[in-house]
């Protein structure tokens, strides 16, 4: 079954790390919410006729959205595509946003998944990263969902920060799993080009993140999850068993999903498009009736390669069938590549699938290269 995302491009104010697609300005917000119900409609054949498995508001924050805002594009999801009875429909959402009062709004909605943006428990890193809510609030959203009936719930946390010591690390690890929440996701911090870290990293206002102690928080995030009985399914994500996030694992497992907004992505199998990163741009195309996107046709190459490197991220890994049914050209390529990591004890193949160990986890990108072909 299908995906759809929908890209929500406007924050409260800019996280000094955050390099995706958003404005501070909310200004436009509701042409903005125009503009999605219009590309919904101009591009819903580009999905095939079957009902959608999981629907996902990204941003930017799009808990900014009011409840009218939401229900509106419910609305128009409705009139274009069916929902499976069991669709998966996640909202991110900052601490901040999500009040008593905002939370009684989305129990209105069918929202049935949140992606809360934590990132830390200490008021020291969410002030580096220059994040709108603090640790108080952090501690106290989870449960306020929950009583609010939302029972699954994705908490994110950044490690790798400037200042956070692998025992702040473990406390902010003990604080998630105190929660109850059902998934985690925990990302390395890194210094993209043209943010406000990097700027402070190159002026030395801040110290870059250091590599070692990053391998090393990592670690101890795989061990401490796994105490807590999580799976880690994919490089920066942990679940309880059978709470993994369907709709991003529908882009590791290549499954055809629509990107509606400024800067989303869409994929089909055989292409890929994106739209146009510029709010004031893509709400004159849309409004002139005309496309925001850019396709792009995948080569066989370009294809093989999408695979590897998504599912070598899972631990569902790369099945030896699947490879030689779908890549057969290429399945030489891949054995003659992944031997010496097969030897290295950085990958295994066990049960008819290649998958990284973990240490190779710690080497994802590297390996993945290495089995590309150009």
């Amino acid at each position: 079954m299908p995906h759809l995302y929908l890209h929500i491009p406007f924050c409260k104010q800019a996280c000094h790390y955050c390099d995706f697609h958003f404005s501070t300005s909310q200004q436009r917000r509701g042409e903005m919410t125009d503009a999605l119900i219009a590309e919904l409609g101009m591009r819903k054949n580009e999905l095939p006729a079957v009902s959608l498995e999981t629907v996902y508001f990204g941003g930017g924050t799009p808990s900014l959205l009011t409840g009218d805002e939401l229900m509106r594009i419910f609305e128009a999801i409705g009139e274009n595509f069916s929902l499976a009875p069991d669709a998966e429909i996640t909202l991110e959402a900052n601490p901040d946003d999500l009040t008593d009062a905002y939370l009684r709004t989305l129990r209105h909605t069918p929202v049935n998944r949140l992606s809360i943006g934590i990132q830390s428990f200490r008021d020291d890193d969410l002030q580096l990263m220059n994040r709108a809510h603090t640790a108080a609030d952090a501690k106290r959203v989870v449960q306020r969902a929950q009583d609010a009936g939302i029972t699954n719930l994705s908490v994110d946390l950044i490690y790798g920060i400037p200042g956070l010591s692998n025992a702040a690390w473990l406390r902010n690890l003990d604080e998630a799993f105190s929660l109850g929440m059902q998934h985690l996701s925990c990302y390395n911090l890194t210094v993209e080009p043209k943010t406000a870290l990097a700027w402070q990293v190159a002026k030395g206002f801040v110290r870059a993140p250091d590599d070692a102690l990053c391998e090393q928080q990592f670690i101890l995030l795989t061990e401490r999850a796994a105490d807590a009985g999580f799976v880690h399914y994919e490089i920066s994500n942990f679940s309880l068993p059978g709470w993994e996030a369907r709709h991003n694992s529908s882009y590791w497992k290549n499954k055809p999903y629509l990107g509606l907004g400024p800067s989303a992505h869409s994929y089909n199998g055989n292409q890929r498009s994106h739209n146009i990163a510029n709010n004031s741009e893509y709400l004159r195309r849309i409004a002139a009736g005309q496309t925001a996107a850019t396709v792009e046709e995948l080569s066989p190459n370009e294809r093989y390669n999408e695979f590897v490197l998504t599912r070598l991220r899972t631990s569902w890994g790369i099945e030896e069938t699947e490879l030689n049914s779908r890549f057969a050209e290429f399945a030489p390529n891949f054995h003659t590549e992944a031997t010496p990591w097969l030897r290295s004890g950085d990958m295994r193949f066990e049960n008819g699938k290649w998958f990284l160990s973990p240490a190779g986890k710690l080497l994802a990108d590297r390996i993945a290269a290495a089995l590309f072909v150009v």
